[in-house]
């Protein structure tokens, strides 16, 4: 499908989606004709500035472009909730006119609609206003205990700080990561990962935001592996800038690191879906595993996408750290997140594999996130398991 044709067809769902929402909730509101014709011009409103947040990155013309983003981003995740709370409305509603015609005695539906044709909106605003702050404020760190069977004695209390999805972009800004780097060096972990998708815009646009990252500091460095989004924005371009801010970028490869006197192997894949950008960086943790040490007790794979694990598995490493999922981010998305990925958020376990999926350090798209917390995690290595 051509991307003029994806644009028309996506402008006209939301369109379909508009058209729902105004004739379910505004002929039901009980305010004046003034009100609901103010209610009509937001949904119209809404219409237009969802679909140019989502373009606002190719406008090259400062403010306008972050402005738009942040009009249209910020619709569109009021208007996800609008969405979802008025399905809802409209199930409750069912539920009670089935109930009064089964009880015969009569329910009231009216009244229900009347309030709730208020009440749906007012609390949409109050949960993109949570959401808001939840995705704006720093990030908390999260810190995980990993038990490893076997584990050198020299690596029992090894750190690792895990940042992953910071998406910088019209929305997240340098400000916002310096403030992501100040807290990760707070931590003085051994080592730190990126685990993809760090931006959402070229190199020209971001350089100047991505500069910040320059300064994470670990003694066994910061490695990055790419995630989907660094495919949309460029891959290449952005795999030489992270190297010249000072980040290792293994590409289905390996390091073996030395701590005090232990060895660890650190290695990292490309995105999954890395391969259908370009064959040669089509994702392969058997490849990222090839010659590395038979006697190292810890085996680290960064893989941006927990789908990789089957293969990590197999390719006997003894953790991998993910992302991509957000956590589902905000309701209801966290529930369809695992129709496409094994494991949303927090520590699991496939086979002698542990895998710990961040819910992301930043947010993508609306700038919310309910009941996914954002996080910097602070893993440490444990004898055990």
């Amino acid at each position: 499908m051509r991307p003029s044709a994806f644009f028309v067809r996506v402008m006209a769902i939301g369109l379909l989606m508009h058209l729902y929402v105004g004739i379910r909730l505004i002929p039901a509101a009980p305010v004046d004709g003034a009100l609901k014709w103010l209610a009509v011009i937001a949904l119209a409103a809404s219409v237009t500035l969802i679909p140019l947040g989502m373009a606002a990155r190719m406008i090259s013309r400062q403010p306008l472009s972050d402005l738009l983003a942040w009009a249209g981003l910020s619709a569109m995740g009021f208007f996800s909730s609008l969405l979802v709370l008025t399905v809802l409305r409209d199930i409750a509603l069912t539920a009670l006119a089935i109930a009064g015609w089964v009880s015969g005695a009569g329910t009231p539906v009216r009244s229900f609609a009347e309030f709730t044709a208020l009440g749906v909106p007012a609390l949409a605003l109050l949960l993109s206003l949570l959401g808001l702050y939840f995705a704006r404020r720093r990030a908390p760190v999260k810190t995980v205990d990993v038990p490893v069977a076997g584990l050198d004695a020299a690596l029992d209390g090894f750190t690792i700080v895990q940042v992953s999805d910071i998406h910088i972009g019209p929305t997240i800004k340098r400000g916002y990561v310096e403030k992501i780097v100040a807290t990760v060096n707070a931590l003085k972990p051994d080592l730190i990962a990126v685990t993809g998708d760090a931006v959402d815009g070229s190199v020209p646009q971001l350089q100047e935001h991505t500069q910040p990252l320059a300064d994470l500091a670990a003694p066994h460095g910061t490695f990055f592996v790419t995630g989907n989004h660094e495919y949309y924005s460029g891959a290449d371009p952005w795999i030489s800038e992270f190297r010249r801010l000072g980040l290792t970028v293994l590409m289905n490869e390996h390091v073996v690191i030395d701590h005090r006197g232990a060895q660890a192997v650190i290695a990292g894949v490309t995105d999954y879906g890395g391969g259908h950008f370009d064959p040669r960086h089509q994702s392969d943790p058997a490849k990222a595993a090839k010659g590395a040490p038979g006697d190292a007790s810890f085996r680290l794979l960064l893989a941006h996408q927990p789908r990789s694990a089957p293969e990590a598995s197999k390719a006997g490493f003894t953790l991998q750290l993910s992302g991509h999922t957000h956590g589902g981010q905000f309701l209801p998305w966290m529930f369809f997140v695992r129709m496409q990925q094994p494991f949303v958020h927090g520590l699991a376990k496939l086979g002698d594999l542990w895998v710990y999926t961040s819910r992301g350090t930043g947010y993508w798209g609306p700038p919310i996130r309910l009941f996914a917390p954002s996080e910097i995690t602070r893993l440490r290595l444990v004898q055990g398991g």
